[in-house]
């Protein structure tokens, strides 16, 4: 699996789909998935609950470590996805399709979004 070429990225390893409606999905890359290990639980935001971009939104917990998941956008959230808080493990094995994380109506465009090729060089290194 590569990274998909519509998506934008953060570099905190966040990817973003395209805006539809003021709305986005959100999950981590297959990077993140890769170096977290085995997602073994998964804390996302509430319907409702309003991130900030860059800022801490819930966290990811796996075999490895515990890391924070960030919002790569700043709104208001409109779903979380049970079915990764039911089997985190989807974040590895479908990161950007059935393991996505969270939708969320955006109050303003992303600021530090990366392009497919912007990301790509900088997981290249890695």
């Amino acid at each position: 699996m590569s990274n998909p070429e519509k998506l934008r990225y953060t570099k905190e390893h966040e990817w973003l789909s395209d805006v539809v409606d003021g709305v986005a999905t959100v999950g981590i890359t297959e990077f993140a998935a890769n170096a977290l290990g085995d997602v073994v639980y998964a804390q996302l935001p509430e319907v409702g609950e309003t991130v900030t971009e860059g800022e801490t939104c819930g966290e990811l917990e796996s075999t490895k470590s515990v890391s924070d998941l960030y919002s790569p956008v700043s709104g208001e959230i409109v779903e979380a996805n049970q079915d990764v808080v039911d089997d985190p493990a989807l974040v590895n094995t479908a990161p950007f399709e059935g393991g996505w994380l969270f939708k969320v109506r955006l109050s303003e465009e992303p600021k530090d979004a990366l392009s497919f090729e912007e990301y790509t060089k900088l997981t290249a290194g890695n």
